[in-house]
């Protein structure tokens, strides 16, 4: 039994996991065509790769489609997605290098020395938004992948902090100490790269 599309599209994502549980193959598609796209922004964010965020963002959706039964309703369903997409982009990274750019090294109080080879845009092109824009993303990709992803939830998804704890795994406290780095690293990059105004 199938509704009709604009029937589907008025149903909460909770309505639809129950449909789709029950065997309505229009209630999964529905949750698919919400988050196919939220969810690929945020993994090619985290790759820096088109192709692999399409592959990665496929086998999310596999995922979801294979856990729906230990989907707890006490959480979000979009948080619960991220957590799952968070975990397949970090396997992702785990087996293909990122940012070979970026040489990293944790110091003994568990912060991060970073070195980034400089690629400064021209002069000319330095006040224009787009090249501030690609700045601002070529940096965030050369972050450590645990910040990087952090910076992306809270500024990309726009999820609060508790959010974050949720789809990470981390202590509250964790999340907002390392979103604190990761906003310092950010600033000696672009320090780094000569850009002084307007920091994050």
């Amino acid at each position: 039994m199938t509704m009709s599309f604009e029937s589907v599209q008025k149903l909460t994502d909770g309505e639809l996991i129950v449909g789709a549980l029950g065997g309505r193959s229009d209630g999964f598609e529905e949750l698919v065509r919400r988050y196919q796209r939220p969810i690929t922004s945020y993994v090619f964010r985290m790759l820096g790769d088109y192709e692999s965020s399409l592959d990665v963002t496929q086998e999310v959706f596999i995922k979801v489609y294979n856990s729906l039964s230990k989907y707890s309703s006490e959480y979000k369903f979009s948080t619960w997605l991220y957590r799952i997409a968070h975990n397949a982009a970090i396997d992702h990274m785990r087996r293909n290098t990122v940012c070979p750019q970026s040489l990293e090294a944790e110091n003994v109080d568990g912060s991060y020395q970073i070195q980034i080879e400089s690629q400064r845009p021209s002069p000319e092109k330095d006040h224009e938004m787009s090249e501030w824009r690609t700045e601002i993303e070529s940096v965030v990709r050369c972050l450590p992948p645990a910040y990087r992803d952090l910076i992306l939830l809270r500024h990309s998804r726009d999820l609060s902090y508790d959010e974050i704890a949720e789809v990470t795994g981390l202590p509250l406290g964790t999340v907002k100490n390392r979103l604190f780095r990761a906003r310092e690293m950010m600033r000696e990059i672009f320090v780094e790269r000569g850009f002084t105004g307007g920091l994050i």
